[in-house]
């Protein structure tokens, strides 16, 4: 006979377990800890059960119309129980592969050949701009208007730069998902164009000749650290980054062959860039060496030798001296050394690969630090010679 609601509603536990039948396979299983619906049916010529909740969250109506769906399955060929095991595991990777968890895994494996500043920064970025909107979301099912939304976020803040950063970020990730099967497409390349455009910064620098001449007369005359000083000294004629400079290491430095090369490991662009080194280069690192020489670092910290110089002593020692950030920065010298060498003529590549900058051949950028390496020397050499040129006033024209 079949149940009714007032018979399910007033079933009692007792000593033991017990059944109230419903019909067609459904009935209430009740013991001390509940009352339960299940439905057993046969597929394939095995008995099996399928639980359908608990009640009264799952009313008699719904138990019913719930035997009836899994009748028509059974009917049609399928098992209720074995697709709803399906659906379970499918839920269960969905939540285990939540853009947050991709990201973290995707964030493990990269940074093994980041900088650790980078691996925190990339890190902090995430954390504060993009898993709190989307971060629970499993990966698979983020939408670009909510990867969009996210972003917006910070755009509207002001930081056009961070929001583009975190869109890179986030392609790689749906890249890194797709490639892992748990995405099917990279939402960064659906949303291109949707951002405001950064507006493209410049180093401030100085590159009229007879204000280079001033500059270096300045530089000459620096009256604070003589490792500041001989830091002042090297930027014009190495004109690396300046990340590069303070971090460099007196075991890079190869007097005999006039080289300081420097690993992969702390390029930006991740691939070893060698710099010859000058004859006034060298004279400078020389001086330097008996005072620095038993540390790690060439310019190391006022507070210790055990670490470089601080981020900001050079733009400091440049404020010292009259030159403020709008009219020459530490990165200045890599654009004037850039402007001058391209108006002399200079090959354009020698310049670039001698600024470490991006190697557009992929496939050979781990293999060219030597590239162009006889004429880099000549060319960093008659960049020394024009500098001291400039600074006896012998020079103010295009060579």
């Amino acid at each position: 006979m079949p149940l009714s609601d007032p018979a399910v509603r007033n079933a009692k536990p007792s000593a033991k377990p017990y059944k109230l039948t419903d019909g067609e396979g459904l009935y209430l299983l009740i013991n001390n800890a509940g009352k339960y619906w299940r439905y057993d049916y046969r597929f394939q010529g095995k008995r099996k059960t399928l639980a359908f909740g608990v009640y009264p969250v799952i009313t008699l109506a719904d138990a019913r119309d719930r035997r009836n769906q899994a009748r028509k399955l059974i009917a049609n060929g399928g098992d209720p129980g074995a697709i709803k095991q399906a659906k379970k595991q499918e839920e269960r990777q969905l939540a285990a592969n939540t853009f947050k968890a991709v990201a973290l895994e995707w964030h493990k494996k990269q940074s093994v050949k980041w900088v650790p500043k980078n691996t925190a920064r990339t890190l902090s970025l995430l954390e504060r701009n993009i898993f709190p909107y989307i971060g629970s979301t499993p990966i698979a099912q983020v939408t670009p208007a909510s990867l969009l939304s996210a972003v917006q976020k910070i755009e509207k803040r002001g930081n056009i730069e961070t929001a583009h950063r975190s869109m890179q970020i986030s392609g790689q990730i749906f890249r890194y998902a797709i490639a892992t099967g748990r995405a099917q497409a990279d939402l960064s390349l659906v949303l291109k164009g949707a951002l405001t455009p950064v507006r493209e910064k410049h180093h401030a620098s100085i590159t009229d000749p007879k204000k280079i001449k001033d500059l270096l007369l300045a530089l000459e005359g620096y009256n604070g650290s003589f490792i500041t000083l001989s830091a002042l000294k090297l930027a014009p004629l190495l004109f690396v980054r300046p990340g590069e400079l303070r971090h460099a290491e007196w075991s890079e430095i190869d007097f005999h062959a006039a080289e300081w090369r420097i690993a992969a490991g702390k390029m930006k662009m991740k691939a070893v860039h060698l710099v010859p080194l000058c004859k006034q280069a060298l004279a400078v690192l020389r001086e330097l060496k008996p005072l620095t020489g038993e540390g790690r670092y060439v310019f190391p910290g006022v507070r210790s030798y055990a670490r470089p110089m601080s981020e900001n002593t050079v733009n400091a020692a440049l404020r010292r001296l009259g030159y403020d950030k709008n009219e020459m920065t530490g990165h200045g010298f890599r654009s004037m050394a850039s402007t001058i060498l391209h108006e002399q003529g200079w090959p354009h590549e020698a310049i670039e690969r001698q600024l470490a900058h991006a190697e557009r051949n992929k496939v050979s950028a781990a293999y060219n630090y030597a590239e162009h390496l006889p004429k880099r020397r000549e060319m960093m050499q008659a960049w020394a010679d024009y500098l001291d040129e400039l600074k006896a006033g012998q020079s103010y024209t295009v060579a």
